[in-house]
């Protein structure tokens, strides 16, 4: 008897891609710290294989990178930023190769949240809320 792998259907993307996209909203500090960190990663690079593109495979592996990198304990901002960067400009671009447009939307928002994580990040850990209020205030 041989077991086949079964395939995601678009939906369970939908879900792991609308749950990494919070997860990046939320303090990326206090969510390394939660085993649950590991778990999206594991997931994410999985549907990313499952896509079976060699066009995501730079993707992977950063991927691989940064889950490694948060599952060694003390985290390098330097590294993060410019991992979680690279991610957010690939993460857009591999929009294009969904098929589903309700998929390829939560794509394109994942790579935006990983891009403003990297500038969040950057700019000393404000979350984007935190960054809209800084920009109101001046603007105001």
């Amino acid at each position: 008897m041989s077991f086949h792998k079964i395939p995601k259907d678009d939906t369970q993307h939908q879900v792991h891609l609308d749950g990494a996209t919070t997860l990046l909203s939320n303090n990326l500090q206090d969510e390394a710290d939660r085993a649950g960190l590991d778990n999206h990663f594991q997931r994410w690079i999985e549907d990313l294989k499952d896509a079976n593109n060699p066009e995501l495979h730079q993707l992977v592996v950063d991927l691989q990178d940064l889950k490694a990198h948060f599952g060694g304990g003390a985290v390098n901002k330097d590294t993060v930023t410019s991992l979680m960067g690279r991610l957010g400009t690939n993460t857009v671009k591999a929009a294009a190769f969904a098929e589903n447009p309700n998929t390829a939307e939560r794509i394109t928002k994942l790579g935006e949240a990983l891009s403003a994580a990297a500038k969040q990040l950057q700019s000393n850990e404000n979350t984007p809320a935190q960054d809209l209020k800084k920009d109101s205030a001046q603007n105001g």
